[in-house]
């Protein structure tokens, strides 16, 4: 006997179908994207960074001029005489690094970021990775700028420093904070996106780098969730040049500060590898895994 599916009433919840139906809240094509970026227009100078201190220089640029902040500043664990323990060839650590002494950090900490609201647009996100040692002076100066914690984001990955009388550190924070908390971008790409984030460190051996480097597909999450092609990205801390080219590859500007001279040639090589671009895929054209499981269950 033939039995008929009965009718699904409106607002029943059938597992998994919005996970097949999941379309990012902005989407545009490699052409519409390399439209935005050529379409901007600016009073101050962009795609370039400055070697200087980044208090003195985001002093001097516009107001309300910056779409999105990522800063991964000094740790103030001094890394010098350390790159044994973290499989660091000395050999291959840019000379010049300048972290912050501990006793300092907290003033160093909150100059930087009093620097931020001026700059930020409306709609404006910043993305701020710390240390666990630290954490606390930059939650604190989050809270006294008035920007809004809108995620506290766990980075796990795959090393830490061995230990023998407390648990192994293998993990970053990333804090996502607005200035407008009822009125910021953020560009939902996955159904689920989870507030853990798994990437393994980066080791080039042979190639010589900053003592930390973010790894590129970590920098390129968050310019995909808190940007738009076009979009001008600030990083006071440049380090490596990670976020100019993650900028730079998905047609976004950047503007970029970094107090090490000796980092030059190497932010340099970075970028000129980088075609404009090239890490852009439309984002319905990527969907994550809770997607196209559902989607195969849906036949979608």
């Amino acid at each position: 006997m033939k039995t008929t599916q009965p009718k699904e009433s409106k607002g029943t919840y059938i597992p998994h179908k919005a996970a097949a139906e999941f379309k990012p809240t902005k989407d545009w094509t490699i052409e519409e994207a390399a439209s935005l970026y050529d379409d901007r227009i600016f009073t101050f100078e962009v795609d370039r960074i400055h070697f200087e201190d980044c208090i003195k220089g985001m002093s001097e640029l516009p107001s309300e001029c910056i779409d999105m902040l990522i800063a991964d500043p000094p740790f103030g664990l001094n890394f010098g005489g350390m790159e044994p323990l973290y499989n660091r060839d000395s050999n291959f650590v840019a000379e010049g690094y300048k972290d912050v002494q501990l006793e300092n950090y907290s003033s160093f900490t909150e100059k930087w970021i009093s620097e931020i609201p001026r700059l930020l647009k409306d709609d404006a996100g910043v993305w701020i990775f710390s240390g666990w040692t630290n954490l606390v002076d930059i939650l604190n100066s989050l809270k006294d700028n008035n920007l809004k914690l809108i995620n506290h984001i766990i980075w796990k990955y795959q090393f830490g420093v061995f230990t023998r009388k407390k648990f192994v550190t293998s993990h970053y924070h990333v804090l996502f904070a607005v200035r407008n908390e009822k009125n910021y971008f953020f560009n939902k790409i996955e159904h689920y996106p989870e507030d853990v984030w798994n990437f393994k460190r980066e080791y080039e051996r042979g190639v010589k780098k900053n003592a930390t480097k973010l790894p590129i597909d970590l920098v390129l999450r968050c310019v995909d969730f808190g940007s738009k092609p076009g979009d001008v990205i600030i990083d006071p801390f440049m380090g490596n040049g990670t976020t100019a080219i993650a900028a730079k590859g998905s047609f976004r500007h950047y503007i970029g500060f970094e107090i090490n001279n000796a980092l030059e040639d190497i932010i340099n090589k970075g970028l000129n590898k980088t075609e404009l671009g090239q890490h852009y895929i439309p984002y319905s054209e990527r969907p994550d895994d809770l997607v196209l499981k559902a989607r195969r269950k849906f036949k979608s």
